[in-house]
C-alpha cells in the first residue's frame, strides 16, 4: 500500500516537472515595459502611417503569418522579428523629424534588450526554432523585400502596432515580464 503511495507521488512529481519544463521551452520571461514600446509607437503612429504610400499592401497583417503562430513557436518568431525590426526596419528607415527619430531611438532600444534576452532564452535551449517559424518569419522578409527599401521600412514602422498586440496577445500571462 505503502509503495503505491509513493509510486503515485513519483509519477505525480514527473508529470509536474514535465510540465514546468514545456511552459519553459515557450515561454522567455523578458522585464520589460510593453505600455511604454505601446506608447511610444502611439505617439508616432500617425506621422509615421502618413508616410505610407502603398496603403493596400501589409508586411505583416494580410498573410495571417502571426496569427498562425503555434505558442511552441512564439519565443522563436519574436525573437526573429525582433531581429527583422532591428536589423533592418531600423536601419533602413531614414527620419528627419528628431522627436519621431527619439521615439524610434527609444523603441529600437528596447528591442535590443528583448532580442539579448530571447538569445540567451536560445542558447539555454528554451527558445526552439521549429519550420514553421522559420517560415513566418521568411513570409515578412519576402513581403518586406517586393517594396522598395524606404517604403517597406516605412510600411513595416507603421504596422509595428500588429507585432506588439501580438507579443502581448501571445504573452498575456506573462504580461508584467514582457
Amino acid at each position: 500500500m505503502k509503495s503505491q503511495y509513493v509510486s503515485l507521488w513519483l509519477l505525480g512529481a514527473v508529470l509536474v516537472l514535465c510540465s514546468v519544463h514545456t511552459r519553459g521551452l515557450r515561454r522567455c520571461l523578458i522585464s520589460m515595459d510593453m505600455h511604454h514600446i505601446e506608447e511610444s509607437f502611439q505617439e508616432i503612429k500617425r506621422a509615421i502611417q502618413a508616410k505610407d504610400t502603398f496603403q493596400n499592401v501589409t508586411i505583416l497583417s494580410t498573410s495571417e503569418t502571426l496569427q498562425s503562430i503555434k505558442p511552441l513557436d512564439a519565443c522563436c518568431v519574436t525573437k526573429n522579428l525582433l531581429a527583422f525590426y532591428v536589423d533592418r526596419v531600423f536601419k533602413d528607415h531614414q527620419e528627419l523629424n528628431p522627436q519621431i527619430l527619439r521615439k524610434i531611438s527609444s523603441i529600437a532600444n528596447s528591442f535590443l534588450y528583448m532580442q539579448k534576452t530571447l538569445q540567451r532564452c536560445q542558447e539555454q535551449r528554451r527558445c526552439h526554432c521549429r519550420q514553421e517559424a522559420t517560415n513566418a518569419t521568411r513570409i515578412v522578409h519576402d513581403n518586406y523585400d517586393q517594396l522598395e527599401v524606404r517604403s517597406a521600412a516605412v510600411k513595416s514602422l507603421g504596422e509595428l502596432d500588429v507585432f506588439l498586440a501580438w507579443i502581448g496577445k501571445n504573452h498575456q500571462d506573462t504580461s508584467a515580464a514582457w
